[in-house]
């Protein structure tokens, strides 16, 4: 298979391009902003001017929750815009996209994993932008895949994991908010994931296309999973639990973003790891 993935440099992109180099039998393309600009239309339409791939995985997104709130012409830019042109480019060329999601396209009201077919309610502008790309998949390419996913995060760049792992070590006390719940999804589960799903609908042997939701299993709040990195790096922090109110940010997060992954579970017999045991190898390769 010719694979293309965009957003090369984040951290699904950089879990996909470790996959990628025991698959010797595939082509892959790793690209990001020096070698396809999603700011221009023209940039993308000129990168794939006589290049054909089978499918294309785009991890590619204006990820900066609170700058977005400023800078939301970028933000729809990049996670409307761009896939918007890339989703006809696509379909022209007859190549099969797989779009990376997120939790935040819903408002978290609820108290009950989030199917698939929920309706929409996002609270930002990095929510809204992400929905609009959603919808121009859906709306232009009736065989794409769209994959929601939540709480990412990985040995590749800025996330979570890696703040409070260093932050616990040189602090002796940390404030995280309680009220958030949600399930952590290592990058690497996820890019395993979405490489199953490639096998299998170009193997023909499953092909449902439409929305799907993925993340580790287990439902923590931010408080606990900070709680869990320091006592598993061993550092000495504090976690105090704090609510949201105590922790004003821009942008507005969703409090409760459990999703109900039982149709990727059944359509295509995905067994995601509990979050501790992913938690435990993401810190323990942080640590090499």
């Amino acid at each position: 298979m010719k694979i293309l993935v965009t957003g090369a440099n984040g951290q699904l992109g950089s879990e996909l391009r470790e996959l990628s180099s025991s698959r010797t039998s595939d082509q892959f393309t790793f690209v990001d902003i020096a070698e396809m600009d999603l700011a221009s239309d023209q940039a993308m339409h000129d990168f794939f001017d006589g290049k054909q791939f089978d499918f294309v995985i785009n991890c590619a997104a204006y990820t900066a929750v609170d700058k977005a709130e400023e800078d939301s012409a970028l933000a729809y830019r990049i996670n409307a815009g761009s896939v918007k042109t890339l989703a006809g480019i696509c379909k022209k060329k007859a190549i099969r996209l797989i779009h990376i999601s997120t939790d935040y396209v819903f408002d978290g009201e609820g108290n009950l994993p989030i199917s698939e077919d929920a309706v929409p309610r996002p609270l930002s502008v990095y929510g809204k932008s992400k929905l609009e790309g959603e919808r121009h998949v859906l709306d232009m390419l009736d065989n794409a895949y769209v994959i929601r996913t939540a709480w990412v995060y990985s040995t590749f760049g800025k996330n979570f994991v890696k703040t409070i792992a260093k932050l616990a070590k040189e602090r002796e006390s940390l404030n995280v908010v309680s009220d958030q719940v949600g399930s952590p999804t290592y990058a690497r589960n996820l890019a395993a994931v979405v490489l199953s799903i490639v096998d299998k609908v170009h193997a023909k042997e499953v092909d449902i296309p439409g929305v799907y939701h993925f993340s580790d299993e287990g439902v923590i709040s931010w408080y606990d999973f900070a709680w869990f990195i320091a006592q598993t790096t061993g550092a000495r922090c504090r976690i105090n639990a704090i609510p949201s109110e105590e922790y004003p940010t821009p942008a507005v997060r969703p409090r409760f973003s459990v999703l109900d992954k039982r149709k990727i579970k059944k359509n295509f017999g995905i067994s995601p790891p509990y979050w501790y045991d992913s938690l435990k190898e993401c810190l323990s390769k942080l640590d090499h």
